[in-house]
């Protein structure tokens, strides 16, 4: 536990009492990481991401919407992996739900294995909050990044859903055994990506002994626990600036006949693009052999490819 970088000593203590769960949390952080990257592929900010356990780099620092993002996925993260990895046996200290029993309301019994969100959400306010709370609670930063941590953990929780198998002659389905998954984390990433879309930009406010975030202009409509908030304006992105954490768009491939963010006028923010030519190998003419295999030829063929100046 001493050996992980960046961590703050009340994450190494848990690390020492839960050493069994520091793999899910770090599986937790890879699925953050590729979830980011997915999101923002097509982005003057991808996610680019720096090595070591500081994954996100000086971006998730900077109080913006997009540390805003970094921090709710990698909560939801850490959450996902840890309840994955109770209800596969992998943890001495937790299992699966046993707390939701009986008969419901639609008349289906509850049984098999419930995913245990609220441990994995324990353990992730337990880790990951820890270097916001030893920043203390008077941080403007602080309350925003705790903020985003819980609104991430409550997008995997607001999208559990129910699986059932059926129990009967021939599966006649006279009973019905249900229990309560998690969502696919794409889904996660996909609500959560909504929420960086719709982020509140917000200032610290004192209302009697305490801090609260509020939104910037009373035009904004108040937010909700599940939505992401920022202090701070966005950088655009377009020009390296290795102190910040950006790393501008320079070299990154654009569509050049899309209107969008990953279009060539915008993603290479006006300064033009250079195409190339590239060979690429795709399999081709597949066929099915009884049985059972699938033979393809190796096709060759030129694209063009744009990348930004």
């Amino acid at each position: 536990c001493e050996g992980l970088m960046g961590l703050v000593e009340e994450q190494v203590r848990v690390c020492r009492r839960q050493v069994e769960a520091m793999d899910a949390v770090k599986r937790g952080a890879e699925l953050a990481v590729e979830e980011c990257q997915h999101q923002f592929h097509s982005r003057r900010w991808n996610c680019s991401t720096l090595q070591g356990l500081q994954v996100f780099g000086k971006v998730a620092i900077q109080g913006t919407r997009e540390s805003a993002f970094i921090h709710a996925i990698s909560a939801a993260g850490v959450a996902f992996a840890v309840t994955r990895a109770c209800s596969r046996g992998e943890l001495k200290k937790c299992g699966c739900d046993r707390k939701i029993r009986g008969v419901s309301p639609e008349g289906f019994q509850w049984s098999g294995c419930s995913d245990n969100l609220s441990y994995g959400i324990a353990f992730s306010q337990a880790f990951v909050d820890n270097p916001e709370r030893s920043r203390g609670i008077s941080s403007s930063r602080a309350l925003m990044n705790l903020h985003n941590n819980e609104a991430g953990r409550k997008a995997v929780l607001a999208h559990m859903k129910v699986e059932c198998k059926c129990h009967g002659v021939s599966g006649s389905c006279e009973v019905r055994t249900c229990w309560k998954v998690m969502p696919p984390f794409r889904k996660v990433g996909d609500v959560l990506k909504e929420k960086f879309e719709g982020a509140t930009e917000v200032h610290p406010k004192r209302v009697g002994s305490r801090k609260l975030l509020v939104p910037k202009s009373s035009r904004f409509k108040p937010y909700t626990a599940h939505d992401l908030v920022y202090l701070l304006a966005s950088p655009d992105f377009c020009d390296r600036d290795p102190r910040r954490g950006v790393f501008g768009t320079s070299g990154r491939q654009c569509n050049r006949t899309s209107p969008a963010m990953d279009g060539c006028e915008l993603l290479c923010c006006g300064r033009g693009f250079h195409t190339a030519q590239a060979e690429v190998v795709e399999r081709c003419s597949c066929k099915f052999h009884w049985c059972c295999s699938v033979k393809c030829k190796q096709c060759r063929h030129l694209v063009e490819v744009h990348s930004c100046r």
